[in-house]
């Protein structure tokens, strides 16, 4: 025979909530946050349950829920970090319209570099860092350093001869 559930008779069982919630999420936070949704489900309207009681009723409305909101998270689109600017790469804010402009293309063309010649590039000719000091700094050999600067230099002047 169904029985109302009351919202009296909740508190007994919520331990026992945590308890199952913390075994389905693996963190307390998400435990709390996932027995808090399925509290505000269940009082959200009055709900018959059946002959074994609340509890019972509760742990399949926890566990409902649980499902409920990983697919609600698979779902969703997984974004990723943007990468940090790097601020020397940036075109300062004062000075010459046209001296901002050729700071802007320059940093463009930077930019367009390969990784590996854009990092040494920049760490040579943009912070000023040594070879030594940009082959510490990058974890590469010194002899890398001066290969692949040679070679972003090189690039960066047929950008600047075709511009």
């Amino acid at each position: 025979m169904p029985q109302d559930l009351l919202p009296e008779t909740l508190p007994v069982h919520i331990d026992s909530l945590r308890r199952a919630a913390r075994g389905m999420t693996r963190t307390r936070e998400d435990a709390e946050d996932l027995v808090q949704d399925t509290l505000l489900k269940v009082l959200a309207r009055p709900r018959q349950v059946g002959p074994a009681g609340p509890g019972p009723y509760l742990h399949q409305a926890l566990r409902n829920t649980h499902v409920s909101s990983l697919r609600t998270r698979d779902r969703r689109p997984v974004l990723s970090p943007l990468e940090p600017e790097d601020t020397r790469l940036v075109a300062p804010s004062g000075g010459e319209p046209i001296e901002i402009l050729h700071t802007r293309e320059i940093i463009a063309a930077i930019n367009a570099l390969p990784q590996a010649q854009r990092e040494v590039v920049a760490a040579v000719d943009v912070a000023g860092f040594g070879y030594t000091e940009a082959a510490t700094q990058l974890k590469i050999p010194v002899g890398t350093v001066m290969s692949r600067l040679h070679r972003g230099r090189a690039r960066l002047a047929t950008y600047a001869d075709a511009a």
